[in-house]
């Protein structure tokens, strides 16, 4: 196999990594204060449809960034309201969020571009590109080859919440209710304040996710064009098990899986390379889940013994 193939491979990687690492970060923000946003889809594609909206008529990438964060926070303190501050359950929230923004925009597109499916051209901007190159070393030089500010964003943002989650005291507070909410509570952490701050957070990072897949590669928005990401970055968090710098190598795997469906696209008929990504989730998850029963079976008999 061509070694320059395999690099190209290894780019676009690294490109289909980058929308689930951001939401990925976003979920275990969460998931650390007990905190269950199921809600990360509609934050991803509301990001994605205010940044090319903005990027359409303006053609700024600042103004595209900020309306894309601006959406996504938007949805998450719906999110946080009605899941925080008035006690609904958090899969009816987020399922209802989620429909909300799908339809919403679906809708929007038709009222202000007076059409459906895609919205492309016009002068759109797309994210600057970085392209780092070490040499004549040319394997190395495609694998990073035009890839998005984003795409180097991402791994500076998970060491960035790992930092601020296990080496200073705000981080220690948010991972002490997500423990004991109400012990943290008695010790005068304002728990119900960092749970709703929480999913405002992963709506911002949810919101770069979304920007990073509307204007990464390509500047376009799709009906739906997360197409499930927000799903999978929550296994890839729950893989994780909500730390920063794992969910770095599992989005990745879960990156890898989406760029291997697009190259197989080749060789095999799209519908099965398109639920490719999924399978891998479904099986990665259930192999995770049988992992961690057996691991616990043997922590309750050592402690039994």
């Amino acid at each position: 196999m061509n070694s320059l193939f395999v690099a190209a491979v290894i780019n676009s990687t690294l490109r289909y990594s980058t929308p689930i690492l951001f939401a990925a970060l976003g979920s275990l923000y969460c998931t650390r204060c007990n905190v269950f946003n199921v809600a990360l889809e509609g934050q991803m594609l509301a990001a994605s449809f205010a940044a090319i909206v903005t990027n359409y008529f303006t053609h700024s990438v600042i103004l595209s960034t900020m309306a894309a964060i601006g959406a996504g926070m938007l949805v998450a303190l719906l999110v946080a309201v009605f899941q925080i501050s008035l006690g609904v359950r958090d899969m009816v929230v987020g399922t209802s969020i989620n429909l909300l923004v799908q339809s919403a925009t679906s809708f929007l597109m038709q009222v202000i571009f007076g059409t459906r499916g895609t919205i492309q051209g016009n002068g759109m901007v797309a994210l600057p590109k970085l392209s780092l190159k070490i040499g004549s070393l040319s394997f190395v030089n495609r694998m990073f080859e035009s890839l998005s500010i984003l795409d180097y964003l991402g791994y500076i943002t998970a060491i960035l919440v790992f930092l601020y989650l296990f080496k200073t005291v705000r981080g220690f507070h948010l991972r002490s209710v997500g423990i004991s909410f109400e012990a943290a509570k008695s010790l005068g952490v304002k728990s119900q304040r960092i749970q709703f701050n929480s999913i405002l957070v992963s709506g911002a990072l949810c919101a770069l996710g979304g920007l990073a897949q509307c204007m990464g590669m390509v500047t376009v928005f799709v009906e739906n064009m997360t197409a499930g990401r927000g799903f999978i970055a929550m296994g890839a968090a729950s893989m994780a098990q909500a730390h920063p710098i794992a969910a770095i190598f599992s989005s990745l795997f879960f990156g890898a899986t989406i760029s291997m469906s697009k190259t197989l696209q080749t060789y095999i008929n799209s519908y099965f390379t398109e639920s490719f990504p999924y399978f891998c989730t479904v099986i990665a998850m259930t192999i995770f889940g049988i992992i961690m029963i057996i691991r616990n079976k043997r922590k309750g008999i050592q402690k039994s013994a």
